[in-house]
């Protein structure tokens, strides 16, 4: 066993890079790691705003990977992914649908965090018999969130900047508390310990694509809304009580329009919530997928 446990500590960090060729003319980037006799389908990550495969904290997804397959991976134009990142979330999630079909999966488990979270809702609506549970972190709807049409100024002006650091993560994805700033400096540690076949940082002209479809998503048209009744997968939704980015009363939203939806609030915690919970959180993910 412990030989065993410690595999699966080092696990996300020493995890090779593999590329699949997509009919969509995209070689994607990825990284699969977890049982594969794992009676449970993958669980595939799609990560946050400016995020690569490097991005997600290790201690999360070698949890994660106890119990099943997981995979990482760099949508079109992220990364070491080919192509031009499109400007709406429908197009990231058919380029994410392309990476599924070109790795010959026919069923998944999604997580989508942020942005991940609003791909993560296409794909389910767009591919419903594709996706059998769905977990949507720190994210909201289509048209109908709560200060979702772009971010506050201050917020804008941090996660666009040209060379964000440990300073501008820990004020974005943490609160500013004691406690939750200390779990954020130790998530900065974990997620630079990988230092063999690293990603690429995204490109500026990637990060304005992601913006834009960001801000596009979230124009006002509550009729939007009515699109979640099409996600009849089990859901779970969360986010952290302070998130300064996406405001948690978006998870609430989510949650009343997605028919079979629970939610989970963690508490002193911000956008990075599940870096920051991250033990805690991965349980409450292995309960709902299991």
């Amino acid at each position: 066993m412990a030989s065993e446990s410690a595999s699966l500590k080092s696990s996300a960090v020493t995890t090779e890079n593999r590329f699949v060729d997509a009919a969509n003319g995209i070689k994607y980037a990825y990284r699969r790691m977890g049982p594969s006799t794992s009676p449970f389908p993958p669980l595939l990550l799609l990560q946050h705003f400016r995020g690569n495969m490097d991005d997600w904290d290790p201690q999360l997804v070698d949890n994660l990977a106890q119990h099943r397959e997981v995979i990482l991976f760099d949508n079109t134009g992220v990364g070491l992914s080919s192509g031009t990142t499109p400007r709406s979330i429908t197009a990231m999630a058919r380029d994410a649908i392309a990476f599924v079909d070109a790795s010959v999966l026919k069923e998944v488990d999604v997580l989508g965090y942020s942005i991940g979270g609003m791909i993560a809702q296409e794909f389910a609506l767009l591919r419903p018999r594709q996706v059998r549970r769905l977990i949507l972190a720190a994210t909201g709807p289509r048209g109908g969130g709560d200060g979702m049409h772009g971010w506050s100024v201050d917020v804008e002006a941090v996660a666009n900047a040209e060379n964000n650091g440990p300073t501008e993560l820990l004020w974005l994805f943490f609160n500013p508390t004691e406690t939750s700033i200390e779990r954020g400096k130790q998530f900065v540690q974990r997620f630079t310990s990988r230092k063999a076949e690293r990603d690429t940082r995204i490109t500026a002209e990637s990060r304005d694509a992601q913006y834009d479809a960001i801000v596009k998503w979230g124009i006002p048209d509550t009729s939007k809304l009515n699109r979640l009744s099409g996600i009849r997968q089990p859901t779970l939704v969360t986010s952290g009580d302070n998130d300064t980015m996406i405001p948690p009363i978006n998870t609430h939203i989510l949650a009343q329009h997605i028919p079979n939806a629970r939610v989970r609030i963690f508490p002193d915690a911000g956008h990075g919530f599940l870096f920051q919970w991250t033990i805690e959180f991965a349980r409450v993910v292995h309960e709902f997928l299991s």
